[in-house]
């Protein structure tokens, strides 16, 4: 994969103070994707019963179905369907403290694949794509027509997935976590997280790449949340241009996470805000993302994202 700059970057001593965002084309299963003109808008829809912002919602197939077409309707580019919550202490595969995942792969299965195939009997040319970790997940639901495998632990928590995705030949996200999320209450405070974001995400890039997947089909993602308190998303958001040096495109899924309630709480005299009330909070965290150089936003509430994100391809193109 090419980038093709629009612009340049300029640094004063390490920071960044403008950032004109590349273009390149994502090699999906069947067709590319063209990123970087405008931002492309991922919507989610968690098949869970016990996901932080919208568990048991849309656990019925018909009803997530339905809420993926509307999300189209909306102005999603992509649904990404996630069968699995990954928050805070659930046991994950291979986590040496539960010995087993909270979800299973057949349980997983039964869930999401139901709605891939329901999305796609409906609207064909949907780009569709599975939040999982796991490669028997990854390989049927991309069997049933997805485009894209949206790996949390960048190929780490299954060391089938690597493999799997270079023989299923799809696009991927490779996203950063520190630890397991039965570690994240524990882990020590990073003083230079986007930094070590930018270093770990470079190996796991390698691994893709030893293992047969092709430069072009990969995305990368900071992993805001996942492994991070407050403090060290907002310092890996604001530094985000960082990650332009590993030369891939950037998605950026800031979208009703924790430590948008905790700045919203904060200016509120309050605690932080539930995940419902953050969708304000969570627009202008997107929108620094886009400005900050993200070619892919992963979003709850699409069409207030698909409107502040024009605005900031707006902004984009006039410093060009």
């Amino acid at each position: 994969m090419r980038l093709r700059l629009r612009g340049h970057i300029a640094r004063r001593g390490t920071k960044y103070n403008r950032v004109m965002r590349p273009t390149c084309n994502w090699q999906l299963r069947s067709r590319g994707l063209n990123l970087g003109v405008r931002t492309c808008v991922m919507g989610v829809v968690n098949v869970t019963p016990d996901s932080f912002s919208d568990g048991g919602a849309f656990l019925d197939p018909q009803r997530a179905v339905a809420h993926a077409l509307q999300l189209m309707e909306e102005g999603a580019d992509i649904v990404d369907i996630g069968g699995e919550s990954t928050r805070p202490g659930t046991h994950v595969l291979g986590d040496l403290a539960g010995g087993v995942p909270a979800v299973t792969a057949d349980e997983e299965l039964r869930r999401v694949l139901p709605v891939i195939e329901g999305i796609l009997r409906e609207r064909p040319d949907a780009i569709v794509s599975t939040d999982t970790y796991k490669s028997s997940v990854a390989k049927k639901a991309v069997e049933a027509g997805a485009e894209i495998v949206n790996d949390v632990s960048a190929f780490q928590w299954d060391p089938s997935m690597a493999k799997a995705c270079a023989e299923l030949q799809c696009g991927v996200v490779l996203m950063h976590t520190r630890g397991r999320p039965t570690e994240w209450r524990t882990l020590p405070v990073d003083p230079d997280v986007a930094m070590t974001v930018k270093h770990d995400l470079a190996n796991r890039v390698q691994i893709a790449l030893d293992s047969g997947n092709k430069r072009d089909r990969i995305v990368v993602d900071p992993g805001f949340g996942f492994g991070k308190n407050a403090e060290e998303n907002y310092a890996l958001l604001a530094n985000l241009p960082v990650l332009q040096d590993l030369r891939f495109p950037i998605l950026a899924g800031t979208s009703r996470k924790s430590f948008v309630g905790s700045a919203v709480g904060q200016r509120l005299g309050g605690d932080r805000t539930a995940p419902s009330e953050r969708r304000y909070g969570s627009l202008a965290a997107m929108v620094t993302s886009i400005l900050n150089g993200a070619h892919i936003v992963r979003v709850h509430d699409v069409k207030p994202a698909v409107e502040a994100a024009a605005v900031a391809d707006a902004v984009l193109s006039a410093m060009s």
